[in-house]
């Protein structure tokens, strides 16, 4: 079998199964285990893959811009965000990441809510400055247009100043051993500092974005308390359960 051949097959099934494994490839293509890794690692170096330990997964099929993914999976969102709103009650300084699922989140606030909310959000921010009972508090730093938050250094130090009693995590992907990773380097290291300055961290995130990776470690899986998903199934939930992580 070509090269090309090979790669065709491997994407296919990625695409299909969601991973693929080293042992499991080397069967069906009749190859090496040595020639499949060399496949990978190709393929990885052109962004169409992630590589993890035994095989590969998928990037997370988001769309570049804020714009594009609000109208996505609005449903799924929404449910979501139902589910993290119970986590919230009066008095509470809660950092809330940007996102599609978390702008869900805030527009769910009901008027009688009290919180100080804490966010590198633009969306968000609009969202909450009509709010009678939020206090709002927007990160300065450089503004990424694409996903409308603020980053860079300036961004860090405001959180690294902050102890807030939750952080809503929006996350673009997520997996039991490569961690919460995004994009883009700035903004996982801001994100990463938001869960360095909250006494419990809660992921919001769709079932399709989770079991990917992208190229920038945010922080390990362990550092995250829940996951809040429209996810179904212990099948799912197992390997998070596992490692002491409440699921819902």
């Amino acid at each position: 079998m070509l090269k090309e051949e090979r790669f065709d097959y491997i994407l296919k099934k990625l695409k299909a199964d969601h991973k693929v494994l080293h042992t499991e490839l080397s069967n069906d293509l009749q190859v090496s285990e040595d020639t499949v890794r060399r496949d990978l690692e190709t393929l990885a170096q052109n962004g169409l893959l992630i590589k993890v330990r035994g095989g590969a997964i998928p990037h997370s099929p988001h769309p570049y811009t804020f714009n594009e993914r609000i109208g996505i999976h609005e449903d799924s969102k929404k449910a979501i965000a139902g589910k993290a709103l119970s986590f919230l009650h009066d008095g509470q300084t809660v950092i809330i990441d940007g996102g599609t699922s978390t702008y869900a989140l805030v527009k769910l606030f009901p008027p009688s809510l009290k919180l100080t909310v804490i966010t590198p959000s633009i969306p968000i921010a609009m969202q909450l400055m009509e709010h009678p009972g939020i206090e709002v508090i927007l990160t300065g730093g450089r503004i990424f247009k694409s996903s409308q938050v603020t980053a860079g250094l300036d961004t860090i130090r405001m959180l690294e100043k902050v102890r807030a009693d939750i952080c809503f995590m929006g996350v673009c992907s997520l997996h039991t051993e490569v961690g919460v990773t995004g994009p883009d380097m700035e903004e996982a290291a801001v994100k990463n500092v938001m869960v360095q300055s909250a006494n419990r961290v809660i992921a919001l995130v769709t079932s399709d974005k989770m079991g990917t990776a992208e190229p920038y470690k945010v922080c390990d899986i362990t550092e995250m308390d829940t996951i809040i998903t429209d996810a179904a199934g212990l099948a799912m939930a197992t390997p998070y359960l596992q490692l002491g992580i409440k699921v819902i």
